[in-house]
């Protein structure tokens, strides 16, 4: 069984999901929810709120692989680059318990979940509570966290079949 943490990177919001994943391929809902990054003190702080959520957050569900969103471009240049440093220290928070990092396009997510990489959010939401047996509506955050999971956990399985690792199972280089 493996335990895979996807992570939805916001300045305001994170995303997180965890799944398990048998040998088989077969995904199993674990934890879900939004971490949430607003309260006292300015940007910095925030940042320091999703380092510490997220380190309690692997110390409590002890992943073994975590799957992160990419950054896409926002219109706003300043969006971007907040969302680049939360993505940053997200992914500092993961590395320093060395644990495998795997980052996946948003258009690679939607492909894997709903089958089209133009897919709406309403869109992920429902396939993610359907492939993992969820009952009512998804946090649009959580949501696209474990649809980051689930990503991570096709992509694991088509290189387990094809004995090459993830990045080559997904590319077509």
């Amino acid at each position: 069984m493996t335990r895979i943490l996807g992570i939805d990177p916001g300045s305001q919001r994170t995303g997180i999901g965890i799944i398990d994943v048998d040998a088989q391929g077969r995904t199993t809902h674990v934890y879900n929810g939004p971490l949430l990054l607003l309260g006292e003190g300015g940007f910095p702080q925030r940042l320091k709120r999703l380092l510490v959520g997220l380190a309690a957050l692997m110390e409590q569900w002890q992943p073994d692989e975590v799957a992160i969103e990419q950054v896409f471009m926002a219109r706003n240049p300043d969006s971007a680059l907040k969302l680049g440093q939360a993505r940053g220290a997200a992914m500092a928070a993961v590395v320093m318990r060395d644990l495998p990092v795997h980052e996946y396009a948003a258009s690679e997510i939607k492909l894997a979940v709903v089958g089209r990489g133009g897919a709406q959010k309403e869109q992920i939401q429902h396939m993610v509570g359907i492939m993992l047996n969820l009952k009512g509506k998804l946090q649009a955050d959580a949501a696209d966290a474990l649809a980051v999971a689930i990503t991570h956990a096709h992509v694991r399985a088509t290189a387990a079949r094809l004995g090459v690792n993830a990045r080559q199972a997904w590319s077509r280089k």
